[in-house]
């Protein structure tokens, strides 16, 4: 989640031009009602150079290094230059003169493209020129009288700039609007008001580019007529949310598999917030198909979402085989798979390659629902024309732009969402931690939701935004199962991988040991095995049926103690041999839906918190309950053990990785109990 930056009232005298900037940008990109995903442009100029964020880059968290150093000369030769007339040929030859004006030329060093909009930066006449597209500004600039409203409002004071393709064909047209200005006001203009392009203020110090926003912002507010949803979307009211409930468990992950099967997006994330309520009313639907609102609608939501209506008393499943057919209809009529499924009712999915990816999707699109509802008061919403969305869906720049911001992913398991029980500490966090760096997003569920969020956070800060999160969960209870299932499907759409690995292990001699100690070790090893594959099959199952190519994974972390019966430890041995008794009756079961089952059983992790706890630790145990015989330290314990194993040292997270990967890798095995124990317990 992006932390907002806040306004300091700083001596902006002490800082550099470019630190003024850097703090500007922060402010407004990290504020989500002036900027979404990576829209939005600054620029600062200094002397004879313009530093302009680079493609891609977020302003939210930008640096000094993530702006580009520009020639003023060579921009404002872009603008006089003769192009080609044909889109795509003139774009290409503009590219490269941008690129030419970097610091270095052609040749500079660290590859970062300026933004398209570098030469419209440099033709406003301002020092600062911060470029967003505030949600209540958008209302205006998006709406059919918003021209003529913008008049009433400002007057004199702002510029309205009629729509113009982004980049070359913008900036010119901006150009010549500020020349009819200045030579009516006799001033260069502030405020522009960009129809279906946002907000521009430019100032030549950063106090006053706030002035003129909150200005601005104060002005279309004393002019609204009040709550706009409520007038645009009358009596819009989501369904029961357990009725919700139930189409999103089975709508989203076969969603899910049907991207899968076309390589494309494979997270999809769900919203049933107070801004899906839009698509409540069948009424909407012309509105919602009315096409895109600006360029970053049409970049990170494409033109059009996808509407899937309700139909009285249609179950889940056959919702689905309607939407499949309803998906293949609208990829054969516009040529590109919906980002955003709009159900009737219950809500909205969005889809991307990343969780980041599909998280703008979402957003963009929820705030072009709210810029729809503020256009209310402006006549209602102006979309893009047929001719202006095809160029932005075929512009190299907004193809280039979405790919920065997407990032390259690799790894063993890259893109595939996997769940991890007991991952707030150990060897769960150890697992969590591996498959994320492969590429996984990684969900950590725990009973020590402090834990899981700590590890959450840290894999979070080090792959990215959305590769993890983190959900209290007690596999004892079926109910806290099945909410932690949902919430996966909600953040990601489905599951790839469920690895069951909660676990106990209270060891003592069946002579003494209480029913309370046997009962809390089956609950957890034994039940809430049973717990994680009943919640999670049907998730998996339905990603299976939309996409028969592609196999799912349930793996369970067993033990050795699961094929060998363990001395004064019954309970966790009878367990572990009751989980593969599971895993070999659930992959009996389930290979017809297309998932694997199958159980990793390590050897004594001897550095795991299980075994080197000092209080709660296996060798404390054993050597209290004196399994050892003979044993007086916990060091004589550990040597007792490490002598049984012929590899002569005790079992690591790289070796049971090695056996978890080539698990969900095969694809002929199923039911089987995979040991990993450095000899000390052969197949038969």
């Amino acid at each position: 989640m992006i932390r907002r930056t806040a306004w300091k009232d700083v001596a902006w005298g002490e800082m550099d031009t470019l630190d003024q900037l850097v703090h500007l940008s922060r402010y407004y990109g990290s504020n989500p009602d002036f900027v979404l995903a990576g829209g939005g442009n600054t620029s600062a100029k200094m002397g004879d150079e313009l530093y302009v964020k680079a493609s891609g880059v977020e302003m939210a968290n930008i640096t000094r290094e993530g702006f580009v150093c520009l020639s003023r000369e060579r921009l404002a030769r872009i603008l006089t230059t003769p192009y080609p007339a044909e889109p795509m040929a003139r774009e290409e030859e503009i590219k490269r003169d941008l690129l030419a004006a970097r610091r270095g030329g052609l040749e500079a060093e660290g590859g970062q493209r300026p933004s398209v909009e570098s030469v419209l930066h440099e033709i406003v006449k301002r020092r600062f020129v911060v470029h967003t597209h505030p949600t209540l500004v958008n209302g205006l600039t998006c709406s059919k009288e918003g021209k003529e409203r913008a008049e009433q409002m400002f007057g004199e004071e702002a510029l309205w700039v009629d729509y113009a393709d982004p980049g070359h064909t913008l900036a010119k047209k901006v150009a010549g609007a500020i020349e009819r200005y200045e030579k009516l006001a006799g001033r260069t203009p502030e405020i522009m008001l960009l129809q279906n392009h946002g907000l521009i203020i430019a100032a030549d110090e950063v106090g006053k580019v706030k002035r003129l926003t909150d200005k601005v912002l104060r002005t279309i507010r004393r002019h609204s007529e009040g709550a706009a949803s409520e007038r645009a979307f009358p009596s819009a009211r989501l369904i029961a949310s357990v009725e919700r409930r139930e189409i999103i468990e089975h709508l989203a992950p076969v969603l899910r598999g049907m991207f899968a099967a076309q390589g494309l997006p494979r997270v999809v994330t769900y919203d049933d917030s107070s801004g899906a309520a839009f698509i409540c009313s069948t009424w909407n639907k012309s509105l919602a198909l009315g096409g895109a609102l600006t360029p970053d609608q049409i970049v990170y939501c494409k033109s059009f979402p996808l509407w899937l209506a309700r139909k009285p008393a249609e179950s889940p499943e056959e919702m689905g085989r309607r939407m499949h057919k309803l998906l293949s209809g609208y990829v054969e009529r516009f040529g590109y798979e919906p980002k955003v499924v709009l159900v009737e009712g219950a809500g909205v999915l969005a889809a991307g390659e990343t969780p980041k990816m599909a998280r703008s999707a979402k957003a963009v699109y929820l705030d072009a629902v709210k810029v729809m509802a503020n256009a209310a008061d402006s006549g209602g919403a102006k979309f893009l024309t047929a001719r202006g969305r095809h160029f932005i869906e075929t512009w190299e720049s907004e193809q280039y732009r979405r790919k920065v911001a997407t990032g390259e992913g690799s790894g063993r398991v890259r893109g595939k969402v996997v769940v991890i029980t007991g991952a707030a500490q150990g060897l769960g966090e150890g697992m969590a931690r591996d498959m994320a760096a492969e590429g996984a997003h990684v969900v950590i569920a725990d009973t020590n939701l402090p834990g899981a969020q700590r590890v959450s956070d840290e894999i979070n800060s080090l792959q990215g935004e959305g590769r993890a999160f983190a959900w209290r969960t007690d596999v004892t209870n079926g109910e806290s199962v099945r909410e932690l299932i949902h919430q996966v499907v909600r953040e990601y759409g489905g599951i790839d991988v469920f690895i069951s690995n909660a676990g106990i292990l209270k060891a003592g001699s069946v002579k003494t040991m209480s029913d309370a100690d046997f009962d809390l070790v089956t609950d957890i090893n034994y039940q809430g095995y049973f717990h994680c594959v009943k919640y999670a099959a049907p998730v998996m199952a339905a990603q299976h049926n939309y996409n028969p190519g592609s196999w799912t994974d349930i793996i369970q972390v067993n033990s050795k103690s699961g094929l060998v019966g363990s001395n004064r430890n019954p309970a966790y041995a009878g367990s572990k041999f009751g989980g593969i008794g599971l895993t070999q009756s659930f992959a009996l079961e389930l290979v017809e839906d297309g998932i694997k089952v199958n159980s990793v059983c390590p050897g004594n992790i001897f550095d795991s918190p299980l075994w080197s706890d000092p209080d709660k630790g296996l060798f404390m145990q054993y050597l209290r309950t004196g399994k050892v015989p003979g044993a007086k330290t916990v060091e004589e314990v550990r040597k007792a053990y490490e002598a049984k194993i012929p590899m002569g040292r005790g079992c690591e997270l790289a070796d049971i990785m090695k056996a978890v990967y080539y698990l969900i890798e095969q694809k002929y095995e199923t039911g089987q109990a995979l040991p990993v124990t450095g000899g000390q317990v052969m197949l038969r």
